[in-house]
Parts: C-alpha cells; structure tokens; sequence
C-alpha cells in the first residue's frame, strides 16, 4: 500500500499522481485507480477538484480529462452565480412575455445554446453560456420565452425576441463565439 492510499478520499487501490493548480478557482487533484475500469470521476471537495481515472489511462489522457473536468467546473461555479429563474421572471415581466413552468442549465447541450419545450413551459440553457456576460444570457432567455408564445422563428417570434434592446449586439456576440455546429437564430 502506497503512502497516498493514507491521504483523505483514497482508498487501497488508489495511487494519487498530481496535485497541480490549474485555473482559479480550484486545484486539480488526479488519482488512479485499479478498481476504475472506463469512468473518470471529479467531485470538487473544497478548493480541491478530485479527478479519479483508471489506472491504465495514458498521460495524454489524463491531460485531456484534467481540460474536461476542469472546464465542466469552472462553468458550473459560473452558473451558481445566476439565479435563472429569477431572471426568467423578471425578464418575462419586463417585456411582457409568458413565463415558464421551470427552467434550468443544462450540461448536455453541446450545438444549442438554450431549447424550449412549449408543451411543458419548460427552457434549458446551455451551462457552458454561463461565463458570457448576463446580458448574452439574458438575450437566450428572452429568445426562449419567445417560444412559448410562438414555436417557430417567424416575424411575430421576431417581434418578441427584440423586445430585448440588447438582441442583435447578443447574437453577434454568440455568432463570434460559436464552433461548428452551433445553432445561432
């Protein structure tokens, strides 16, 4: 047994490789495992984020899974900062526009930067929106409240979205900030 399975979160089978800061606001923590077989794990302990790899990962991939992780983290954090419900509502009153049943950040959306589910009044945002400044997010949620009143992008859903001073100077900042097969209405 390695001196390392006597530290905090380790077990037996668990070798810790690095402690590295990374980005503020966090340190990276990366441990393998004998016992991980194809996940990687993270849980931000503290200022601590944890990465748990198995054991047979090559340098490379430890490096990409440290980008990933990290990147998911500091997102996340950024995302804690904004109440999105409360900001649906207050957007919703001032351009008077429907409001939803729930709305919530979404990790999964990778092409999209928020989507509408009219038959639920539900809205999910794209998590990795979340550092851009609030008046981007903002516009992305008008642009989804939109939908609730109309499904498709025509002239009336127009009429809704610019209600919102900031929408045209918010989709050029999100044409700028997007990857190939991002979707920008």
């Amino acid at each position: 047994m390695s001196d390392a399975a006597h530290l905090p979160g380790l077990g037996p089978d668990d070798e810790l490789v690095s402690a590295l800061p990374v980005v503020e606001p966090f340190v990276v923590e990366v441990t393998r495992s004998a016992k991980r077989r194809k996940t990687v794990g993270a849980r931000l302990v503290g200022g601590v984020l944890r990465i748990a790899l198995p054991s047979w990962m090559s340098k490379a991939e430890e490096a990409h899974w440290v980008r990933e992780m990290s990147g998911r983290f500091q997102r996340k954090m950024s995302a804690d900062r904004l109440r999105l419900d409360e900001r649906a509502t207050t957007l919703a009153r001032r351009y008077d526009l429907r409001r939803p049943d729930s709305i919530r950040w979404a990790d999964d959306m990778r092409h999209q930067w928020g989507s509408c589910t009219p038959s639920l009044r539900t809205i999910r945002i794209a998590t990795r929106l979340a550092p851009f400044p609030d008046w981007v997010v903002d516009y992305v949620i008008v642009h989804e409240l939109a939908h609730l009143e109309v499904l498709g992008h025509n002239d009336d859903f127009w009429r809704l979205v610019y209600r919102y001073p900031k929408a045209e100077r918010a989709i050029g900042y999100l044409i700028a900030k997007s990857v190939d097969g991002d979707e920008v209405d």
